[in-house]
């Protein structure tokens, strides 16, 4: 066999291209294996079924069609539908529905940005029938309080209390000869000195403070401030992932498929690394089946477009996940204006 990657549409005859794109868009329409029997009756082409066997029969020898062993029709590979996708594919503009439908979430004015992109990824899951996510940058924190609780030897309890009411808490390890007073110094420091400040603005308030002694901290103190500061920060810089319409997936023809990528989405830091990726490209990006380490049990698809901050900087990225039998043709320029709109939403 032929290895797919390795096969250009320009290789194909005219014959070997007409049934092989006739095949992708029944079965991306019905989810069913397609026969020659099917294809001499629809097809443009005018051949008997025997001929079309045997086109059918060398697109399966380069790996771009596969027989279910329950049917004697074919139905494209993984490794076929992109090819398929890279250069078949005639993309349709979203129709005027579909763009009022997204329109009417990403400009729900007095509703906070959070709020924003989880009824615009909502609206992109109901039109594309799939599971909608969005990687949004997370809002910088302004420090309200600290407190630092002792909780035993090396050990102490940090909680964060934002300016917008939010509470967070983690354990922090401490050197074992830290003494109390000195946790009373850090949480009087920030406190003082830092509250009302982002996270990143605090972290370089200390610093400069540190550099020309205004910080009246030991070292000790200062490396336990400082350490706080920059886990919190750390943890800023994580996208926060939106995940929509998961029970569009359970639509699928193939239910065990759908549960395995219902069993997927869960794994959250997968599911960024993958758009991570997506990000890093900047621009839209098609993952086929086992083309993702997460997604290669389900043998499913995402499409994901990166979106803009003011700068033109890549912030976030949005897309849909589904089976690979998805209508590429109409979700790829649905995700792409979706991605573009958010981009304006953030201009």
């Amino acid at each position: 066999m032929v290895e797919a990657s390795a096969i250009s549409v320009s290789q194909l005859s005219d014959r070997a291209r007409t049934i092989f794109r006739d095949i992708v868009d029944s079965y991306l329409t019905t989810g069913a294996p397609v026969g020659s029997r099917t294809l001499s009756r629809t097809g443009e082409l005018q051949l008997s079924p025997a001929s079309i066997r045997n086109v059918m029969q060398d697109l399966e020898e380069l790996g771009l069609l596969a027989a279910p062993h329950t049917s004697a029709g074919r139905v494209p590979t993984e490794q076929g539908l992109r090819l398929f996708v890279d250069g078949m594919m005639q993309a349709a503009s979203p129709s005027a529905e579909e763009i009022a439908a997204i329109e009417a979430e990403a400009a729900r004015s007095g509703a906070s940005l959070e709020d924003v992109l989880t009824r615009t990824t909502a609206a992109l899951s109901g039109l594309a029938q799939c599971a909608a996510v969005v990687a949004a940058p997370r809002s910088e924190a302004i420090i309200r309080q600290l407190n630092l609780v002792p909780l035993g030897r090396g050990r102490a309890l940090a909680v964060l209390v934002g300016a917008d009411g939010s509470i967070e808490n983690r354990v922090m390890a401490l050197p074992e000869d830290v003494p109390p007073q000195a946790l009373e110094q850090a949480q009087n420091y920030v406190n003082a000195r830092l509250s009302g400040l982002t996270l990143a603005d605090a972290v370089e308030r200390l610093q400069a403070e540190m550099l020309t002694d205004r910080a009246e901290l030991d070292r000790l103190t200062a490396g336990l401030v400082a350490e706080g500061l920059a886990s919190w920060s750390s943890d800023g810089a994580r996208p926060v992932l939106i995940v929509r319409g998961q029970a569009h997936l359970l639509d699928s023809a193939d239910l065990d498929r759908a549960r395995a990528l219902l069993e997927e989405l869960e794994e959250k830091a997968e599911l960024a690394r993958l758009l991570d990726e997506a990000r890093s490209a900047e621009a839209l990006r098609i993952f086929i089946g086992a083309e993702t380490r997460q997604f290669a049990l389900s043998g499913s698809s995402v499409i994901a477009a990166p979106y803009r901050g003011a700068d033109g900087r890549v912030i976030g990225v949005v897309g849909v996940i589904g089976p690979t039998r998805l209508n590429y043709a109409r979700v790829v320029p649905m995700v792409d204006f979706t991605a573009n709109r958010l981009s304006r939403l953030m201009a």
